[in-house]
């Protein structure tokens, strides 16, 4: 389940009831006609609603539906995505008027450091290079492309629906109309992290009847997995000799392009594994020391308003001698994802509950029989993130059970992170670190 935006309006216009209303019809629809005559009655209205930039209409029935009626607002999301990310176009072909159809696709980057990750303008035989292996290894033939000629970091994407409507809308065009597609200036800083997500963004349009993927032509749907599969490794092994040369210095993981919302989602999920190496391998450099010496420490956070909900884990990192918090990242939660089912997990109460207390615990919990290959299945998000730590070599851990509240650091906004005694500080590298105290979060 998709979680709604913690800064949704509660003011509830006409229009805010008109989407609710809707979404609950489909909810309540007894069968798939009724159900899509309700779909195509959302759709037409979000397509307005978007148009005109109206997000906070739709942020007011996001935000009365998660809490009301889950099911409902589950269907609106899930419309609102495909209406901000799809659409139609009719144009004249040989006399005839032809019906396409346009999606955005996200191509997700997964890359990690110790020094910066770059962003910004694409070169020409970038586009060429992309353009050539997507449409060759990902798209169905005949399909049309446009690609926006950035290499997005996540805070210089389209951020709500609306921007991500007229994106779409302007790409489409450019697709279509083999149009040169500019973009607007970036006014937008990127913040440092040793692991990110970077972004080609592209546009694929077909006929309105054809398939838009290569794995789509395929009429034995039970290929359909390692269609996908196949795909994704053509698309590494061709693409990402390339990547590396407009990324320098960094380690390289591609995922597999999709449509925006969905990449997008999958991204952010791939990358909090790599987080925890990145962090673990540039603290063991940059202070000299074995991942043996470092402790992390673990906390559950939530908005105060959330009934206890934990919408992140936050992870500490100090010196095992030393109680100064030097690195902390944060491994947020997604859809169906849930914290608090942690709380209720004796295999891990047992293991690390006491360990503020006796960090010999920590240091004893590989030994239970719960390595992270027989925990490669079902794991809770903190059993996961146990499980990298102790792959990464961390060998002291400390969990605090208490869930504290979402703090940020009032001079520059960073995250706050708990030292060993439950405090939320900021995470400082010493002054001395090796080779250089880059200023990461």
């Amino acid at each position: 389940m998709h979680r709604p935006s913690k800064n949704s309006p509660k003011k509830i216009s006409s229009d805010s009831q008109r989407l609710i209303a809707f979404a609950q019809a489909i909810v309540q629809a007894s069968s798939r006609m009724e159900e899509r005559t309700w779909e195509q009655g959302l759709d037409k209205l979000l397509q307005k609603l978007l148009k005109n930039s109206h997000q906070d209409a739709i942020d007011a029935a996001l935000g009365y539906l998660f809490q009301e009626e889950l099911n409902a607002y589950e269907v609106l999301i899930t419309s609102l995505e495909a209406t901000s990310t799809s659409c139609s176009i009719t144009r004249e072909e040989n006399g005839e008027k032809v019906e396409y159809k346009a999606l955005l696709i996200a191509v997700p980057i997964l890359a990690w450091t110790r020094f910066s990750i770059a962003s910004g303008p694409l070169s020409a035989d970038t586009m060429t290079v992309l353009s050539s292996d997507l449409s060759e290894h990902l798209l169905a033939p005949h399909t049309q492309l446009a690609i926006a000629p950035t290499l997005f970091a996540i805070d210089q994407l389209p951020r709500t629906p609306a921007e991500v409507f007229t994106f779409t809308q302007r790409l489409a065009q450019t697709a279509l109309n083999n149009a040169p597609f500019k973009m607007p200036a970036q006014t937008t800083e990127t913040a440092p992290f040793l692991a990110d997500i970077r972004y080609v963004i592209a546009i694929v349009a077909a006929p309105a009847q054809a398939p838009l993927f290569r794995w789509q032509t395929n009429t034995n749907l039970l290929h359909l997995n390692k269609d996908r599969a196949a795909a994704l490794q053509q698309w590494r092994t061709q693409v990402t000799p390339h990547i590396t040369g407009i990324l320098p210095g960094c380690g390289l993981e591609l995922l597999l392009p999709d449509a925006y919302f969905a990449a997008c989602r999958e991204a952010d999920k791939q990358i909090r594994p790599l987080s925890i190496h990145a962090a673990v391998n540039y603290l063991t450099q940059a202070l000299q020391v074995d991942p043996s010496k470092l402790r992390a420490i673990i906390g559950g956070f939530g908005e105060e308003n959330s009934e206890g909900q934990i919408d992140e884990y936050r992870i500490s990192f100090t010196l095992h001698n030393n109680p100064d918090v030097v690195y902390g990242i944060v491994w947020p939660l997604y859809e169906l994802e849930n914290g608090d089912s942690d709380s209720n997990d004796m295999s891990i109460m047992n293991d690390i509950d006491d360990m503020s207390k006796n960090e010999d615990v920590a240091q004893n919990w590989g030994q239970t029989g719960m390595t992270p290959s027989v925990m490669s299945h079902n794991k809770t998000p903190l059993q996961e993130i146990l499980a990298l730590l102790r792959k990464a070599g961390v060998n002291h851990i400390v969990r605090h059970n208490e869930r504290f509240f979402t703090e940020y650091c009032d001079d520059c906004g960073v995250p706050l992170f708990l030292d060993k005694e439950a405090e939320l500080v900021h995470a400082e590298m010493p002054e001395e670190s090796y080779p250089g105290n880059e200023h990461f979060h």
